[in-house]
Protein backbone atom coordinates (compact mmCIF):
# COMPACT_ATOMS: atom_id res chain seq x y z
CA UNK A 1 0.00 0.00 0.00
CA UNK A 2 1.29 3.56 -1.04
CA UNK A 3 1.37 6.13 1.07
CA UNK A 4 -1.29 9.08 1.44
CA UNK A 5 1.27 12.01 1.11
CA UNK A 6 -1.41 14.78 0.49
CA UNK A 7 -2.72 13.38 3.96
CA UNK A 8 0.55 13.66 5.86
CA UNK A 9 1.33 16.87 4.60
CA UNK A 10 -2.47 18.08 5.17
CA UNK A 11 -2.30 17.06 8.35
CA UNK A 12 1.24 19.03 8.56
CA UNK A 13 -0.78 21.75 7.67
CA UNK A 14 -3.38 21.38 10.27
CA UNK A 15 -0.57 21.39 13.34
CA UNK A 16 1.34 24.42 11.90
CA UNK A 17 -2.00 26.60 11.92
CA UNK A 18 -2.85 25.22 15.85
CA UNK A 19 1.31 26.54 16.47
CA UNK A 20 0.30 29.82 14.80
CA UNK A 21 -2.65 30.29 16.58
CA UNK A 22 -0.96 29.98 20.13
CA UNK A 23 2.30 32.50 18.86
CA UNK A 24 -0.64 34.95 17.96
CA UNK A 25 -1.84 34.43 21.77
CA UNK A 26 1.49 34.95 22.84
CA UNK A 27 1.58 38.03 20.83
CA UNK A 28 -1.37 39.30 22.33
CA UNK A 29 0.40 38.62 25.96
CA UNK A 30 3.39 40.68 24.80
CA UNK A 31 1.00 43.61 23.85
CA UNK A 32 -0.36 43.77 27.26
CA UNK A 33 2.87 43.56 29.00
CA UNK A 34 4.62 46.12 26.59
CA UNK A 35 7.45 44.30 26.60
CA UNK A 36 8.54 45.52 22.94
CA UNK A 37 8.42 42.27 20.77
CA UNK A 38 4.74 42.05 19.69
CA UNK A 39 5.12 42.59 16.28
CA UNK A 40 8.05 40.01 15.63
CA UNK A 41 5.85 37.41 17.65
CA UNK A 42 3.00 38.17 15.29
CA UNK A 43 4.78 38.14 12.28
CA UNK A 44 6.29 34.60 13.52
CA UNK A 45 2.17 33.80 14.11
CA UNK A 46 1.13 34.93 10.93
CA UNK A 47 4.16 33.12 9.01
CA UNK A 48 3.51 30.41 10.17
CA UNK A 49 -0.44 30.13 9.94
CA UNK A 50 0.67 30.85 6.16
CA UNK A 51 2.97 28.08 5.41
CA UNK A 52 -0.03 26.15 7.47
CA UNK A 53 -2.44 27.06 5.22
CA UNK A 54 -0.52 26.48 1.94
CA UNK A 55 -0.15 23.45 2.79
CA UNK A 56 -3.36 22.55 3.87
CA UNK A 57 -4.75 24.33 0.60
CA UNK A 58 -2.67 21.87 -1.90
CA UNK A 59 -3.45 18.72 -0.20
CA UNK A 60 -7.29 19.26 0.24
CA UNK A 61 -8.19 16.51 -2.18
CA UNK A 62 -6.71 13.76 -0.01
CA UNK A 63 -7.94 10.57 0.60
CA UNK A 64 -9.47 10.90 3.65
CA UNK A 65 -8.42 7.85 5.94
CA UNK A 66 -4.91 7.51 7.80
CA UNK A 67 -3.32 4.26 8.49
CA UNK A 68 -0.35 3.22 10.76
CA UNK A 69 2.28 3.88 8.85
CA UNK A 70 0.80 7.53 8.12
CA UNK A 71 -0.11 7.73 11.98
CA UNK A 72 4.41 7.51 12.78
CA UNK A 73 5.27 9.47 10.41
CA UNK A 74 2.63 12.24 10.87
CA UNK A 75 3.44 12.21 14.69
CA UNK A 76 7.32 12.08 14.28
CA UNK A 77 7.30 14.95 11.50
CA UNK A 78 4.74 16.48 13.36
CA UNK A 79 6.51 17.40 16.43
CA UNK A 80 9.83 18.40 13.59
CA UNK A 81 7.20 20.55 11.89
CA UNK A 82 6.36 21.89 15.40
CA UNK A 83 9.54 22.50 16.46
CA UNK A 84 11.12 23.82 13.45
CA UNK A 85 8.11 26.18 13.08
CA UNK A 86 8.40 27.21 16.84
CA UNK A 87 11.72 28.67 16.82
CA UNK A 88 10.54 31.85 14.73
CA UNK A 89 9.33 33.82 17.61
CA UNK A 90 13.08 33.34 19.56
CA UNK A 91 14.69 33.84 16.35
CA UNK A 92 12.09 37.41 15.47
CA UNK A 93 12.54 38.64 18.65
CA UNK A 94 16.54 37.91 18.90
CA UNK A 95 15.72 36.30 22.03
CA UNK A 96 18.10 33.30 20.90
CA UNK A 97 20.78 34.35 18.33
CA UNK A 98 21.35 30.68 16.94
CA UNK A 99 19.79 28.22 15.26
CA UNK A 100 20.51 25.40 17.28
CA UNK A 101 19.96 27.03 20.42
CA UNK A 102 16.91 28.18 19.33
CA UNK A 103 16.03 24.53 18.09
CA UNK A 104 17.00 22.93 20.97
CA UNK A 105 14.82 25.16 23.24
CA UNK A 106 12.26 24.91 20.98
CA UNK A 107 11.97 20.97 21.18
CA UNK A 108 12.86 21.31 24.81
CA UNK A 109 9.54 22.82 25.08
CA UNK A 110 7.62 20.57 22.84
CA UNK A 111 9.14 17.24 24.44
CA UNK A 112 8.23 19.06 28.09
CA UNK A 113 11.53 18.31 28.97
CA UNK A 114 12.32 21.91 30.55
CA UNK A 115 16.36 21.86 29.48
CA UNK A 116 17.31 25.46 28.74
CA UNK A 117 19.88 27.53 27.22
CA UNK A 118 18.87 30.79 28.43
CA UNK A 119 21.42 32.08 30.73
CA UNK A 120 18.83 35.12 32.02
CA UNK A 121 15.59 34.15 32.10
CA UNK A 122 14.75 37.60 33.55
CA UNK A 123 15.27 39.32 30.63
CA UNK A 124 13.65 37.70 28.07
CA UNK A 125 10.43 39.39 27.27
CA UNK A 126 7.14 38.43 28.42
CA UNK A 127 5.72 37.51 25.31
CA UNK A 128 8.82 35.32 24.45
CA UNK A 129 8.50 33.47 28.37
CA UNK A 130 4.82 33.22 27.39
CA UNK A 131 5.53 30.83 24.08
CA UNK A 132 8.44 29.29 25.63
CA UNK A 133 5.43 27.79 28.71
CA UNK A 134 2.93 27.74 26.30
CA UNK A 135 5.17 25.18 24.04
CA UNK A 136 5.10 23.03 27.31
CA UNK A 137 1.36 22.63 27.68
CA UNK A 138 1.11 22.13 23.71
CA UNK A 139 3.21 19.17 23.92
CA UNK A 140 2.33 17.87 27.49
CA UNK A 141 -0.96 16.43 26.38
CA UNK A 142 0.18 16.43 23.09
CA UNK A 143 -0.62 18.75 19.94
CA UNK A 144 -1.55 15.10 17.90
CA UNK A 145 -4.49 14.42 20.60
CA UNK A 146 -5.44 18.13 20.64
CA UNK A 147 -5.95 17.83 16.72
CA UNK A 148 -8.12 14.35 16.62
CA UNK A 149 -10.40 16.23 18.62
CA UNK A 150 -11.50 18.62 15.61
CA UNK A 151 -10.77 15.35 13.28
CA UNK A 152 -14.29 14.63 12.23
CA UNK A 153 -14.96 18.07 10.92
CA UNK A 154 -11.83 16.96 8.25
CA UNK A 155 -13.77 13.53 7.84
CA UNK A 156 -10.33 11.86 9.45
CA UNK A 157 -10.62 8.88 11.75
CA UNK A 158 -7.87 9.53 14.34
CA UNK A 159 -7.56 6.02 15.69
CA UNK A 160 -4.21 5.70 14.15
CA UNK A 161 -2.53 9.19 15.44
CA UNK A 162 -4.08 8.15 19.07
CA UNK A 163 -2.00 5.12 19.08
CA UNK A 164 1.57 6.73 17.66
CA UNK A 165 1.14 9.77 19.87
CA UNK A 166 0.16 7.69 23.42
CA UNK A 167 2.11 4.34 22.67
CA UNK A 168 2.44 2.00 25.60
CA UNK A 169 0.57 -1.23 27.60
CA UNK A 170 -1.99 1.07 29.04
CA UNK A 171 -5.23 0.76 26.79
CA UNK A 172 -7.81 2.88 28.81
CA UNK A 173 -10.35 4.84 27.15
CA UNK A 174 -12.76 7.19 28.39
CA UNK A 175 -15.17 6.87 25.49
CA UNK A 176 -15.63 4.62 22.40
CA UNK A 177 -15.10 7.87 19.67
CA UNK A 178 -11.18 8.75 20.19
CA UNK A 179 -12.13 12.11 19.54
CA UNK A 180 -14.46 12.44 22.63
CA UNK A 181 -12.09 10.71 24.82
CA UNK A 182 -9.26 13.81 23.02
CA UNK A 183 -11.77 16.35 24.51
CA UNK A 184 -11.91 14.81 27.79
CA UNK A 185 -8.90 14.19 28.17
CA UNK A 186 -8.10 18.41 27.62
CA UNK A 187 -10.81 19.46 29.72
CA UNK A 188 -8.85 17.79 32.56
CA UNK A 189 -6.01 19.04 31.52
CA UNK A 190 -7.01 23.06 31.20
CA UNK A 191 -9.63 22.43 34.35
CA UNK A 192 -5.95 21.85 36.35
CA UNK A 193 -4.22 24.39 34.67
CA UNK A 194 -6.73 26.60 35.36
CA UNK A 195 -7.31 25.71 39.01
CA UNK A 196 -3.16 25.70 39.44
CA UNK A 197 -3.39 29.32 38.03
CA UNK A 198 -6.04 30.72 40.56
CA UNK A 199 -4.37 29.02 43.42
CA UNK A 200 -0.63 30.43 42.83
CA UNK A 201 -2.21 33.95 41.70
CA UNK A 202 -4.07 33.59 45.63
CA UNK A 203 -0.62 32.15 47.31
CA UNK A 204 1.65 35.64 46.49
CA UNK A 205 2.56 34.86 42.75
CA UNK A 206 2.07 37.46 40.03
CA UNK A 207 -0.78 36.60 37.79
CA UNK A 208 2.16 36.15 34.49
CA UNK A 209 4.16 33.68 36.82
CA UNK A 210 1.01 32.16 38.25
CA UNK A 211 -0.16 31.39 34.38
CA UNK A 212 3.29 30.42 33.56
CA UNK A 213 4.32 28.04 36.08
CA UNK A 214 1.04 26.23 35.51
CA UNK A 215 1.19 25.55 32.00
CA UNK A 216 4.75 24.10 32.96
CA UNK A 217 3.21 22.46 35.98
CA UNK A 218 0.60 20.37 34.26
CA UNK A 219 2.43 19.44 30.91
CA UNK A 220 5.59 18.40 33.31
CA UNK A 221 7.77 20.68 31.70
CA UNK A 222 10.04 23.09 33.97
CA UNK A 223 10.61 25.91 32.36
CA UNK A 224 10.20 28.71 34.81
CA UNK A 225 9.97 32.28 34.47
CA UNK A 226 12.94 32.83 37.19
CA UNK A 227 16.29 32.15 37.05
CA UNK A 228 16.51 30.45 40.08
CA UNK A 229 13.28 28.21 39.27
CA UNK A 230 11.00 27.92 42.22
CA UNK A 231 13.77 28.28 44.48
CA UNK A 232 12.65 31.95 44.18
CA UNK A 233 9.58 31.29 46.23
CA UNK A 234 11.46 29.36 49.18
CA UNK A 235 10.11 31.83 51.37
CA UNK A 236 6.72 30.74 50.43
CA UNK A 237 6.06 27.29 51.49
CA UNK A 238 2.58 26.98 50.17
CA UNK A 239 3.50 27.94 46.39
CA UNK A 240 5.90 24.93 46.20
CA UNK A 241 3.22 23.13 47.79
CA UNK A 242 0.66 24.08 45.45
CA UNK A 243 3.14 23.13 43.01
CA UNK A 244 3.71 19.88 44.86
CA UNK A 245 -0.07 18.91 44.55
CA UNK A 246 -0.59 19.68 40.64
CA UNK A 247 3.00 17.81 39.92
CA UNK A 248 1.38 14.62 41.20
CA UNK A 249 -1.63 15.28 39.37
CA UNK A 250 -0.07 15.56 36.28
CA UNK A 251 2.16 12.63 36.83
CA UNK A 252 -0.74 10.44 37.76
CA UNK A 253 -2.83 8.83 34.50
CA UNK A 254 -5.30 11.27 33.42
CA UNK A 255 -7.96 9.00 32.60
CA UNK A 256 -7.80 7.98 36.44
CA UNK A 257 -8.53 12.36 37.20
CA UNK A 258 -11.68 11.29 35.02
CA UNK A 259 -12.99 8.41 37.16
CA UNK A 260 -12.23 11.06 40.37
CA UNK A 261 -14.50 13.51 38.53
CA UNK A 262 -17.19 10.72 38.17
CA UNK A 263 -17.14 9.55 41.91
CA UNK A 264 -15.52 6.26 40.87
CA UNK A 265 -13.04 6.29 43.17
CA UNK A 266 -12.88 2.70 43.44
CA UNK A 267 -11.29 2.40 40.63
CA UNK A 268 -8.40 4.74 41.14
CA UNK A 269 -7.74 2.93 44.92
CA UNK A 270 -7.34 -0.70 42.84
CA UNK A 271 -5.22 0.69 40.11
CA UNK A 272 -1.63 -1.23 40.37
CA UNK A 273 0.05 1.40 38.74
CA UNK A 274 -1.39 4.51 40.83
CA UNK A 275 -0.78 2.18 44.32
CA UNK A 276 2.98 1.74 43.09
CA UNK A 277 3.81 5.50 42.22
CA UNK A 278 2.17 6.48 45.27
CA UNK A 279 4.66 4.23 47.37
CA UNK A 280 7.20 5.15 45.38
CA UNK A 281 6.82 8.93 45.98
CA UNK A 282 6.55 8.19 49.73
CA UNK A 283 9.40 5.96 50.26
CA UNK A 284 11.65 7.78 48.55
CA UNK A 285 10.27 11.07 50.08
CA UNK A 286 10.89 9.90 53.57
CA UNK A 287 15.18 8.56 52.25
CA UNK A 288 15.39 11.88 50.75
CA UNK A 289 13.82 13.70 53.82
CA UNK A 290 15.92 11.65 56.26
CA UNK A 291 19.32 12.45 54.85
CA UNK A 292 18.86 15.89 54.13
CA UNK A 293 17.92 16.34 57.52
CA UNK A 294 21.06 14.69 58.99
CA UNK A 295 23.56 14.93 57.01
CA UNK A 296 22.36 18.05 54.31
CA UNK A 297 23.08 21.57 54.58
CA UNK A 298 20.17 23.11 53.40
CA UNK A 299 21.75 26.71 53.39
CA UNK A 300 24.43 25.85 51.46
CA UNK A 301 22.69 23.78 48.85
CA UNK A 302 19.64 26.94 48.35
CA UNK A 303 19.71 28.71 45.24
CA UNK A 304 17.48 31.56 47.06
CA UNK A 305 16.32 32.12 50.35
CA UNK A 306 17.08 29.24 52.80
CA UNK A 307 15.28 27.33 55.16
CA UNK A 308 11.89 29.16 56.49
CA UNK A 309 10.08 27.30 58.86
CA UNK A 310 11.65 24.27 60.98
CA UNK A 311 14.02 22.33 59.73
CA UNK A 312 12.14 19.28 59.53
CA UNK A 313 9.45 20.73 57.31
CA UNK A 314 12.22 22.76 54.93
CA UNK A 315 13.55 18.84 54.47
CA UNK A 316 10.54 17.05 53.95
CA UNK A 317 9.43 19.88 51.38
CA UNK A 318 12.46 19.87 49.13
CA UNK A 319 12.87 15.80 49.61
CA UNK A 320 9.25 15.63 48.15
CA UNK A 321 9.55 18.34 45.95
CA UNK A 322 12.33 16.91 44.13
CA UNK A 323 11.29 13.32 44.22
CA UNK A 324 7.99 14.63 42.41
CA UNK A 325 9.78 16.89 39.47
CA UNK A 326 12.29 14.32 39.05
CA UNK A 327 9.57 10.98 38.82
CA UNK A 328 7.30 13.15 36.98
CA UNK A 329 9.81 14.63 34.84
CA UNK A 330 9.20 18.27 35.57
CA UNK A 331 12.85 19.73 36.15
CA UNK A 332 11.57 21.96 38.74
CA UNK A 333 14.00 22.66 41.43
CA UNK A 334 14.01 24.27 44.73
CA UNK A 335 17.79 23.69 45.75
CA UNK A 336 20.86 22.51 44.34
CA UNK A 337 20.27 18.37 44.81
CA UNK A 338 23.84 17.87 43.89
CA UNK A 339 25.13 18.99 47.02
CA UNK A 340 23.08 17.07 48.84
CA UNK A 341 25.64 14.32 49.92
CA UNK A 342 26.83 12.04 47.18
CA UNK A 343 24.20 8.98 47.97
CA UNK A 344 21.47 11.33 46.98
CA UNK A 345 23.10 12.30 43.91
CA UNK A 346 23.18 9.08 42.95
CA UNK A 347 19.75 8.43 44.10
CA UNK A 348 18.04 11.00 42.16
CA UNK A 349 19.84 10.37 39.18
CA UNK A 350 18.64 6.90 39.68
CA UNK A 351 15.31 7.71 39.23
CA UNK A 352 15.34 9.82 36.66
CA UNK A 353 14.31 6.17 34.97
CA UNK A 354 10.91 5.77 36.60
CA UNK A 355 8.90 8.34 34.86
CA UNK A 356 5.30 9.01 36.08
CA UNK A 357 2.22 6.98 34.92
CA UNK A 358 1.18 6.02 31.81
CA UNK A 359 -1.39 8.05 30.43
CA UNK A 360 0.02 10.73 31.99
CA UNK A 361 1.98 14.24 30.58
CA UNK A 362 5.26 12.67 31.99
CA UNK A 363 8.08 11.35 30.18
CA UNK A 364 10.46 8.43 31.05
CA UNK A 365 10.09 4.98 31.11
CA UNK A 366 6.63 5.29 33.00
CA UNK A 367 5.70 2.82 36.49
CA UNK A 368 3.41 0.59 34.65
CA UNK A 369 6.43 -0.71 32.62
CA UNK A 370 8.48 -1.17 35.68
CA UNK A 371 5.64 -2.82 37.55
CA UNK A 372 4.90 -5.42 34.52
CA UNK A 373 8.99 -6.08 34.74
CA UNK A 374 9.31 -6.66 38.16
CA UNK A 375 6.45 -9.41 38.34
CA UNK A 376 7.54 -10.90 35.11
CA UNK A 377 11.21 -10.99 36.64
CA UNK A 378 9.41 -12.91 40.11
CA UNK A 379 7.18 -15.00 37.99
CA UNK A 380 10.59 -16.30 35.85
CA UNK A 381 11.26 -18.39 39.36
CA UNK A 382 8.11 -20.06 39.27
CA UNK A 383 8.43 -21.02 35.94
CA UNK A 384 12.29 -22.35 36.12
CA UNK A 385 10.56 -24.87 38.87
CA UNK A 386 7.72 -25.16 36.65
CA UNK A 387 8.48 -25.47 32.87
CA UNK A 388 5.02 -26.57 32.36
CA UNK A 389 2.81 -24.36 33.59
CA UNK A 390 1.03 -21.32 32.23
CA UNK A 391 1.91 -18.39 34.20
CA UNK A 392 0.52 -15.39 32.93
CA UNK A 393 1.62 -11.71 34.11
CA UNK A 394 -1.16 -10.39 36.00
CA UNK A 395 -2.03 -6.57 35.92
CA UNK A 396 -5.20 -4.96 37.15
CA UNK A 397 -6.38 -8.64 37.75
CA UNK A 398 -6.23 -9.15 34.46
CA UNK A 399 -3.74 -11.25 32.31
CA UNK A 400 -1.51 -9.65 30.34
CA UNK A 401 -1.37 -10.86 26.62
CA UNK A 402 2.78 -11.92 26.50
CA UNK A 403 3.43 -9.59 23.65
CA UNK A 404 2.69 -7.00 25.34
CA UNK A 405 5.54 -8.10 27.91
CA UNK A 406 8.04 -8.76 25.33
CA UNK A 407 7.37 -5.15 24.27
CA UNK A 408 7.80 -3.39 27.45
CA UNK A 409 11.22 -5.90 27.41
CA UNK A 410 12.17 -4.71 23.74
CA UNK A 411 11.51 -1.25 25.32
CA UNK A 412 13.64 -1.12 28.45
CA UNK A 413 16.67 -2.70 26.33
CA UNK A 414 16.25 -0.23 23.67
CA UNK A 415 15.92 2.62 26.53
CA UNK A 416 19.07 1.39 28.29
CA UNK A 417 21.14 1.14 24.84
CA UNK A 418 20.28 4.57 23.60
CA UNK A 419 21.04 5.44 27.00
CA UNK A 420 24.55 4.12 26.93
CA UNK A 421 24.96 5.24 23.50
CA UNK A 422 23.57 8.91 24.05
CA UNK A 423 26.59 8.97 27.12
CA UNK A 424 29.13 7.94 24.75
CA UNK A 425 28.37 10.49 22.17
CA UNK A 426 28.04 13.50 24.69
CA UNK A 427 31.89 12.06 25.84
CA UNK A 428 32.89 12.82 22.61
CA UNK A 429 32.07 16.35 22.55
CA UNK A 430 34.42 16.55 25.46
CA UNK A 431 31.88 16.66 27.95
CA UNK A 432 33.07 14.37 31.59
CA UNK A 433 31.97 11.09 32.26
CA UNK A 434 29.42 12.63 35.30
CA UNK A 435 27.64 15.33 33.15
CA UNK A 436 27.36 12.45 29.97
CA UNK A 437 25.52 10.10 31.77
CA UNK A 438 23.29 12.81 33.64
CA UNK A 439 22.88 14.51 30.36
CA UNK A 440 21.65 11.04 28.28
CA UNK A 441 19.50 9.96 31.03
CA UNK A 442 17.83 13.73 31.46
CA UNK A 443 17.27 14.36 27.39
CA UNK A 444 16.00 10.73 27.04
CA UNK A 445 13.90 10.71 29.86
CA UNK A 446 12.67 14.61 29.61
CA UNK A 447 13.71 15.51 32.67
CA UNK A 448 15.74 18.53 32.06
CA UNK A 449 18.07 19.01 34.99
CA UNK A 450 21.17 16.82 34.78
CA UNK A 451 24.58 16.43 36.97
CA UNK A 452 27.93 18.14 37.07
CA UNK A 453 28.04 20.81 35.01
CA UNK A 454 24.36 20.80 33.48
CA UNK A 455 23.03 20.14 37.21
CA UNK A 456 19.89 22.20 38.60
CA UNK A 457 21.76 25.33 38.86
CA UNK A 458 23.28 25.33 35.28
CA UNK A 459 21.72 25.50 32.35
CA UNK A 460 22.64 23.75 28.92
CA UNK A 461 24.32 26.62 26.92
CA UNK A 462 27.88 25.44 27.12
CA UNK A 463 26.55 22.50 25.13
CA UNK A 464 28.51 22.40 21.65
CA UNK A 465 26.19 23.10 18.94
CA UNK A 466 26.06 19.60 17.12
CA UNK A 467 25.96 18.00 21.34
CA UNK A 468 22.69 19.94 21.34
CA UNK A 469 20.91 18.59 17.86
CA UNK A 470 21.76 15.01 19.83
CA UNK A 471 20.30 16.09 22.71
CA UNK A 472 17.07 17.11 20.22
CA UNK A 473 17.14 13.54 18.83
CA UNK A 474 17.20 12.47 22.93
CA UNK A 475 14.62 14.12 23.46
CA UNK A 476 12.09 13.64 20.99
CA UNK A 477 12.62 9.63 20.87
CA UNK A 478 12.11 10.35 24.53
CA UNK A 479 9.09 11.72 23.99
CA UNK A 480 7.23 9.51 21.52
CA UNK A 481 8.42 6.65 23.69
CA UNK A 482 11.46 5.07 21.23
CA UNK A 483 9.28 3.26 18.82
CA UNK A 484 7.26 5.61 17.14
CA UNK A 485 10.44 7.70 15.84
CA UNK A 486 12.60 4.78 15.55
CA UNK A 487 10.50 2.62 13.35
CA UNK A 488 11.32 5.56 10.56
CA UNK A 489 14.82 4.31 10.40
CA UNK A 490 13.43 0.88 9.60
CA UNK A 491 13.97 -0.52 5.78
CA UNK A 492 10.77 -2.80 6.10
CA UNK A 493 8.74 0.70 7.11
CA UNK A 494 9.06 2.40 3.54
CA UNK A 495 8.22 -0.58 1.19
CA UNK A 496 4.86 -0.14 -0.63
CA UNK A 497 2.91 -3.75 0.29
Amino acid sequence: MKLNYKIIFHFLGLLMLFNGGFMLLSSLISLIYKDGVTLQIFLAGILTLLIGAISMLFTKNHKKEINKREGYIVVTFGWIVMSLTGTLPYIFTQSIHEFSSAFFETMSGYTTTGASILNDIEAVPEGVLFWRSMTHWIGGMGIIVLAIAILPLLGIGGMELFAAEAPGPSGDKLHPRITDTAKRLWLIYFGYTAAETILLKVAGMSFFDAINHALCTLSTGGFSTKNASVAYWNDQPVIQYIIIVFMFLAGTNFVLSYFAFKGKVQKIIQDEEFKLYFKFIAVFTIIAAVIIYFRADLSTSSIEHPMVLGEGESAFRHALFQVLAIITTTGFVTADYTLWTPFLVVFFFGIMFLGGSAGSTSGGVKVVRHLILIKNGFLEFKRTLHPNAIVPVRYNKKAINRFIVFNILAFFILYMLFFITGSLVFSMFGIDFESSVGLSASTLGNVGPALGDFGPVNNYAALPDLAKWWASFLMLIGRLELFTVLILFTPFFWRNR
